[in-house]
């Protein structure tokens, strides 16, 4: 026995990808042939989630352009595995520069959900699971609209084996391959040359963590990326910059510490000194969350595994 879905012509493409470059990977999640003619797909055998997920995967595409293999897999998890947010009707959305940006986890709809409502925001949990994307196009948004006058990113500068002060070029050049990822997630809403001009302007700021020191921080959204590699006294500083409408927000991975001493680091200190105060949120993601791919995902489980043991 098999299934056939038909999509709506503009959206075959969007889920199938370019020369159905997608249809591997859905045979794989769902464990069955599949084969295409025109803008039908069809199952071989009897698949219970066929229908519903293909129906799934073209209102994504029609939300959000041409799917690929991480979108793919969080709908398919969340399909599998529905939770009451996911049930509701109001998935929440954050626009910036005109794109619409989407939740592709259970942990990133809470972490969507306390950003509109909270003064400082600790995202915490694994690499691939979409802390720093998010919070920095939330921060974008802000910006963008008006509601925010400044996006200052930072991140603490540790040392792996090779000094900051022999590598070229002047901070801002330095800081680059620190800030890489940051700058991945604003490319994605806006060019090159408009990330440019809000640094030329002061709308976009980089700063080492170090030099935060002494600083209030207006109307503004600070993010702290990496903040497992912030010490305690260092949390305290950035936490304590956070000015007159201003909102911070710490993203780190606790099991990726790279201070010489593990147990220096403020980030999960700070969470437990906090997590009680009125206006402060802690959103933890697991490996479940893993958005990046399905083979990081497994490579992040892989690892909680052994450091569980």
């Amino acid at each position: 026995m098999s299934q056939s879905y038909v999509f709506r012509p503009e959206n075959a493409q969007l889920v199938l990808g370019s020369n159905d470059a997608n249809l591997p990977y859905l045979e794989m999640l769902m464990a069955t042939d599949l084969s295409v003619r025109g803008t039908a797909v069809s199952a071989s055998g009897d698949v219970p989630l066929f229908i519903p997920f293909m129906k799934r995967l073209e209102k994504a595409a029609e939300e959000r352009g041409g799917l690929r293999e991480a979108e793919i897999f969080m709908e398919f998890q969340l399909l599998s595995e529905p939770s009451e947010a996911d049930r509701k009707s109001d998935t929440p959305v954050i626009v910036a520069a005109g794109r619409s940006i989407y939740p592709r986890s259970r942990a990133e709809t809470e972490l969507f959900s306390v950003l509109h409502s909270s003064s400082v925001v600790f995202a915490v949990g694994p690499a691939g699971t979409g802390k720093t994307f998010v919070s920095v196009i939330w921060a974008l948004s802000e910006v963008l609209s008006g509601r925010k006058g400044k996006l200052l990113l930072t991140r603490p500068v540790v040392e792996a084996g090779e000094s900051l002060g022999f590598l070229p070029g002047d901070l801002k050049q330095k800081l680059g391959p620190y800030l890489n990822p940051l700058y991945d997630a604003a490319g994605y809403v806006l060019s090159p040359q408009q990330i440019r001009r809000m640094e030329e302007n002061g709308t976009i700021e980089i700063a080492p963590l170090a030099y935060m020191r002494g600083r209030s921080v207006n109307n503004a959204i600070m993010i702290l990326d990496e903040a497992q590699n912030a010490t305690r006294g260092q949390m305290k500083m950035f936490l304590t910059r956070l000015g007159e409408n201003s909102q911070a927000i710490v993203t780190g991975d606790p099991s990726q510490i790279d201070l010489p001493q593990k147990s220096a680091s403020g980030l999960e200190d700070a969470v437990g000194i906090l997590g009680g105060i009125k206006g402060v949120s802690v959103v933890r993601f697991t490996h479940s969350d893993t958005i990046r791919s399905r083979i990081v995902r497994e490579i992040v489980r892989a690892y909680s595994e052994r450091e569980e043991e």
